[in-house]
């Protein structure tokens, strides 16, 4: 069973939450503020939060100058994640992973699936890396992120949680750029 033991020392991130609506605003983000205070309560830092409408290059373009700012570790959005003509978030975001993350989908729906059964599959959430960030793409209603928060995660980022943790792999997620870099030197 995983677990997180106390004889290795939290290393917190910078970690930016993107809210994607058209409707939204930071008062009444419910979902960002619960992902926003998550991050915080859990020792990260909030690098960065915004709110961009449901449209694939107002997405892109955020996340784009995200993942090449090196002062932020995670990217976290919320919203867009369904099937309705203006849900486009993963189509924005999935062309700029390097590596999906297969994995998080299968246990965001199981766990979601405990909570709300089969309307989980209402939801395309994902998540994959990029640019040595990771990012992860939630549904927009604050009981989603709460489960993804929780139950994924609060523990994957965090270096303390075994038998392994996404923190401990970020040094190696662009060992492939370096490899390339001194191959071709």
């Amino acid at each position: 069973m995983a677990e997180t033991p106390s004889n290795r020392a939290f290393i917190p991130l910078a970690i930016a939450v993107l809210t994607v609506s058209d409707t939204r605003v930071l008062a009444d983000d419910k979902s960002g503020d619960t992902l926003a205070a998550r991050i915080t309560q859990a020792g990260h830092r909030l690098a960065d939060r915004d709110i961009v409408p449901d449209e694939v290059v107002s997405i892109r373009e955020k996340i784009e100058g995200w993942i090449h700012d090196p002062a932020i570790d995670v990217i976290i959005t919320t919203g867009g994640t369904g099937f309705t003509g203006r849900d486009v978030t993963p189509e924005a975001i999935e062309p700029l992973f390097e590596k999906r993350m297969d994995g998080f989908s299968a246990v965001f729906h199981r766990i979601s699936y405990d909570k709300i059964g089969t309307s989980t599959l209402q939801s395309r959430a994902t998540a994959g890396v990029a640019a040595a960030t990771y990012i992860f793409v939630l549904p927009g209603s604050p009981g989603a992120c709460r489960d993804a928060w929780d139950g994924i995660l609060a523990s994957q980022l965090d270096y303390r949680h075994r038998p392994c943790n996404f923190v401990e792999i970020m040094p190696r997620l662009d060992e492939h750029l370096r490899r390339g870099a001194s191959i071709g030197a």
